[in-house]
């Protein structure tokens, strides 16, 4: 791969992703993965560290990403080829939105991309859910092959998180221990 090639495919990642990072990193599977560069474990592993950093998800794996093929400047140039489609497309919204957002096309547009935006985010906490939770490598619940344990701290921090309002810090940290222990 040709640093223009990943500059060209992070550009159309950032212009396309509409509805945060989890988005875009359903976008990157497929050039990434699909496309032989990098495998899927690897990938939900860079994945796992970018959550796992300060800022949003979809920059830090664009950051990742660049650095993995290209040293800490492709790291750079691959961030900007990512956000430069949004400070674009911000500005141009600046400079229009106030004025027509209560357009029926407007608001039609913005109906429709909601549910878009959700299935994606979906398909990539599929994705992730795949890899963390069904690993190859461990105890099975025989039919399903599930690992019981990454099944159990999957529910347990869920429950945590949905009715409990632990912070998400906090679930990492027990990630990282509970991996230290099982794994």
């Amino acid at each position: 791969m040709t640093l223009i090639k990943l500059l060209w495919i992070f550009f159309q990642i950032g212009l396309f992703t509409i509805g945060g990072g989890q988005v875009a990193i359903t976008l990157m599977y497929q050039p990434l993965v699909e496309g032989g560069y990098i495998d899927a474990a690897e990938f939900y592993n860079m994945l796992a560290v970018s959550e796992s950093t300060p800022g949003p998800i979809g920059i830090n794996m664009a950051t990742y990403i660049g650095c993995k093929f290209f040293g800490v400047g492709g790291g750079i140039a691959v961030t900007a080829a990512t956000i430069l489609p949004s400070f674009i497309i911000i500005l141009f919204i600046a400079k229009f939105f106030e004025k027509y957002q209560n357009t029926p096309a407007v608001k039609s547009v913005f109906t429709c991309v909601r549910p878009v935006s959700a299935g994606l985010v979906a398909v990539a906490a599929w994705n992730v859910f795949k890899i963390a939770v069904i690993p190859l490598f461990s105890v099975s619940l025989p039919l399903l092959g599930l690992d019981i344990w990454c099944v159990i701290f999957f529910a347990v921090c869920t429950l945590l998180l949905v009715f409990k309002k632990i912070s998400p810090v906090l679930a990492v940290v027990l990630g990282a221990v509970f991996g230290l222990v099982y794994l």
